[in-house]
């Protein structure tokens, strides 16, 4: 699978030697508050939690796991977009439902680049795979999220409990037809 560079930004899979990026980026509250409620990672969860966790789902054929965005200008790392088939972790993925989710630092937010890395992501699924839905879950008030999720064109599904084995949340379901 490749994603080609967007306007400003550049996209390539993460793998185990990312771990201290990953890092980096849940070491702010404000990053973490709609994840976890603001409890930064440690370098311990990140490497026996986290990074199996992203091995579990990375398909590089597919196009799956969690896309590292970089200002192609600077090289600068400011975050990730995730794809995985929606509910992987049940006994029924859905493989034709991709779940896009993503995290960004602080200094990001606001200059669209979320929005600029899921639609250049969307777009190479879109093209290269089978994929019939894009799906998109975030906490009710994460408004900032649930924004990116409008500007992609997704709408309003559901609400209903999240399940993850990291722990279930109330939460807000969004999807569009792929393309």
């Amino acid at each position: 699978m490749k994603v080609n560079n967007s306007q400003r930004l550049s996209f390539a899979l993460m793998t185990s030697d990312d771990a201290q990026l990953l890092f980096e980026l849940d070491q702010d509250v404000e990053v973490m508050r709609y994840i976890n409620g603001g409890k930064i990672t440690s370098m311990e969860e990140i490497k026996e939690i986290y990074v199996p966790r992203m091995q579990s789902y990375t398909n590089e054929q597919q196009g799956w796991g969690l896309w590292k965005v970089e200002i192609t200008a600077t090289g600068e790392f400011i975050g990730w977009v995730l794809v995985r088939p929606m509910e992987f972790f049940t006994d029924h993925p859905q493989h034709d439902n991709l779940e896009l989710g993503w995290r960004f630092k602080q200094k990001a937010w606001g200059r669209g680049y979320a929005t600029e890395a899921a639609r250049s992501i969307i777009q190479a699924l879109s093209e290269q795979t089978d994929v019939k839905y894009f799906s998109a879950v975030a906490m009710e008030k994460n408004a900032g999220s649930i924004n990116i999720m409008k500007k992609l064109g997704m709408s309003f599904q559901k609400k209903e409990l999240h399940k993850d084995p990291l722990g279930d949340m109330e939460a807000v379901y969004y999807q569009v037809k792929a393309r």
